[in-house]
């Protein structure tokens, strides 16, 4: 399906959203969390709230963890009273493509890789051309991703967003042609 510029600027929203509020997650052990978040990644538990909410048709209790991002956002843990409802709704371990990704600086991605590995665990790292990204798993099996933007990151943004809708009809077509120039190993990816 075609779809002309004015028809997808006539869809947008008249005003995007203006940042992620919080990501929420699930955690059998709130402490834990907590642990792994202040001690060891150095971000700091901004909120706990202890709530009933009506779910379900019943009254269930429930702690919500909220810790602090640079932009005012926040990741958010909850936890349940009831053990069953707890393993029914526990978030399970996803694959690398499911996580969520930070932006930060070279210093505080250097500090964060630091810190994971004095705690032992083992973070990798992979260069996607636009953003260098460090990964690694929390306590509660939540994959994270904590990216520094490449310098030109905004030039990379403005050439992929003119080509977009193409490069997705291309790929729904069939072409898997890589169209990212800017990684370090797109040369090889091209060749294979």
């Amino acid at each position: 399906m075609n779809v002309s510029p004015a028809e997808r600027t006539a869809k947008r929203l008249k005003a995007l959203p203006m940042r992620l509020h919080h990501h929420a997650y699930t955690t059998d052990n709130h402490e834990e969390t907590r642990q792994f978040y202040e001690d060891v990644l150095g971000i700091p538990l901004t909120a706990m709230y202890v709530e009933r909410e009506f779910i379900d048709g019943e009254w269930v209790e429930l702690g919500l963890a909220f810790y602090e991002m640079g932009d005012g956002s926040a990741l958010a843990f909850f936890s349940f009273a009831d053990l069953e409802k707890q393993a029914a709704w526990r978030a399970t371990e996803q694959s690398q493509f499911v996580h969520v990704a930070f932006l930060v600086d070279e210093a505080t991605q250097r500090e964060i890789e630091e810190r994971v590995t004095r705690a032992g665990a083992t973070p990798f790292q992979i260069d996607h051309g636009a953003c260098t990204s460090l990964y690694l798993t929390d306590p509660n099996g939540l994959m994270l991703e904590f990216a520094v933007d490449n310098r030109d990151a905004m030039e990379i943004a403005r050439q992929m967003a003119a080509t977009a809708h193409r490069d997705l009809r291309r790929w729904m077509n069939g072409d898997r042609t890589p169209n990212n120039r800017w990684r370090t190993d797109a040369a090889e990816a091209t060749s294979a």
